[in-house]
């Protein structure tokens, strides 16, 4: 007969757990001394209950999760070649950067399995190029096309075309193409590495649908195929991301089942850049290895890593076989695919899961108010509110609250970069006409490491 173990010890209640610990504080005050105030604006307790605890969220997270490599199409036959390479070695699904509509798709394709995902993401409209990709992609393969014109108006500041003529080839895309996979991609990475809280990420990813939900929702023959896809951005703070991509899903099923759509999506997750740093790089290993896992366990349908020196290297085999490896050891050594959503139940990170979902509500709701996500995008609203909290986080950096080892906390004066840097690792802006601000990326450690390789250039020039 089995017992339970602990049925000799009492239970004790959320008010007798704070009634010791503030008996142990000897007079010192509760809030400020263990309540914890998050750049996100959320109070973190220093424990959490049953009693406290709000419903478990039931969330339709993927059991299986797909390793995925993103491979930039800049000659359709070397990409193929990694692409083929990187399925040996491990990847189970392929990311592909479209730069442009001169690529030889049968080529891009030749010898591909038609079960493993394709993900293609194109930096460019084109009714034309669409129409012809739906043509080479065989009815059973599994090739799905992320399209997002409100992302792209964010992040470079004009539309594709113009807004009509963008919103005209996403209907023809999700009504004439039938093969293709088609997703309305919303890309939360942009406000995430521009320095936006985890609510204002999630509050942006809501109207950044809402505005294409009011597009299509009065057209039923382009709804019925509409599937959305979310691009995410994971931070360093392991419980938080996790929380951010439940609250995700929560958010979007809500809102979805309002207007009468599928209310699951598609998740695809890589690191942040925003904290990864050109000085003591190795430890970026450490950084995108709890990104990943946060990835994993927050339930994304995708995990694409980030090589340790992407920032400063151009693609390399070394780097991308790391990476790799990276989510192929969480996956079958670390046993990270075996439950489906695994933070179900946890009291802390149902807890965050509630309150980012609010939070981010109520600035879904101002958005709204204020005329919706693109009004607020040309009025500068949207801009302002991310540059406020990016500055926020690059004071906590600057005074040392925010750590980046071997940057702003023990860095080491015999590490020297001058001469590895392959690619330009800080923000470079063309100037350009644009309709609006656009937002920009930043990673935090950018004027330390320039100020630090201005010190090396005039160290040498010295010698």
């Amino acid at each position: 007969m089995r017992e339970n173990l602990f049925n000799e010890f009492e239970e004790v209640s959320a008010k007798q757990w704070k009634q010791k610990i503030q008996y142990d504080l000897k007079g010192a005050d509760y809030n400020e001394t263990l309540v914890w105030k998050s750049l996100d604006g959320i109070n973190v307790k220093p424990f959490y209950h049953a009693e406290e605890s709000p419903e478990p969220v039931q969330l339709n997270s993927p059991l299986n999760w797909h390793v995925t490599e993103q491979i930039y199409v800049s000659s359709a036959e070397k990409a193929n070649k990694k692409a083929q390479e990187s399925l040996r070695k491990g990847a189970e699904s392929i990311w592909f950067i479209l730069p442009s509509e001169e690529i030889a798709l049968k080529e891009l394709f030749e010898g591909l399995d038609p079960e493993v995902p394709i993900y293609l993401k194109p930096e460019f409209a084109s009714e034309a190029f669409f129409l012809k990709l739906d043509e080479q992609v065989k009815p059973e393969s599994n090739v799905f096309l992320q399209f997002d014109i409100i992302g792209n108006l964010a992040r470079s500041g004009n539309w594709f075309k113009d807004q009509q003529e963008d919103y005209k080839i996403l209907d023809v895309l999700l009504q004439k193409c039938q093969n293709l996979r088609s997703f309305i991609s919303v890309d939360l990475g942009l406000y995430q590495n521009a320095g936006a809280t985890i609510p204002q990420q999630l509050a942006y990813a809501l109207a950044h649908v809402n505005e294409y939900f009011n597009h299509i929702g009065d057209k039923p023959e382009v709804s019925k195929k509409a599937k959305f896809q979310f691009l995410v951005s994971v931070g360093p703070n392991y419980f938080f991301e996790i929380a951010k991509i439940r609250a995700l899903r929560l958010l979007f099923s809500t809102l979805s089942s309002e207007y009468g759509f599928d209310t699951s999506c598609d998740i695809i997750s890589q690191p942040t850049r925003r904290n990864k740093t050109l000085y003591d790089y190795n430890v970026n290993l450490l950084r995108t290895t709890t990104e990943c896992m946060s990835a994993v366990l927050g339930g994304s349908n995708s995990v694409c890593n980030m090589a340790y020196d992407a920032i400063y290297h151009k693609n390399n085999n070394f780097g991308s076989r790391i990476a790799r490896n990276q989510l192929l050891i969480l996956k079958h050594e670390s046993y990270f695919e075996k439950v489906a959503n695994p933070a179900e139940g946890s009291y802390y990170i149902e807890t965050l899961t509630h309150e980012m979902a609010d939070k981010a509500l109520d600035i879904f709701k101002n958005i709204e108010n204020g005329g919706g996500f693109v009004t607020q995008l040309k009025e500068g609203i949207i801009q302002k509110k991310i540059s406020e909290s990016a500055a926020n986080e690059q004071q906590a950096f600057d005074e040392g609250k925010l750590v980046l080892v071997g940057t702003n906390k023990y860095p080491n004066p015999q590490d020297k970069m001058k001469n590895e840097l392959e690619l330009y690792p800080f923000v470079k802006q063309k100037p350009r006409k644009t309709l609006l601000q656009p937002v920009i990326e930043k990673r935090l450690s950018e004027k330390t490491e320039q100020e630090r390789l201005q010190k090396e250039e005039s160290t040498n020039g010295e010698k």
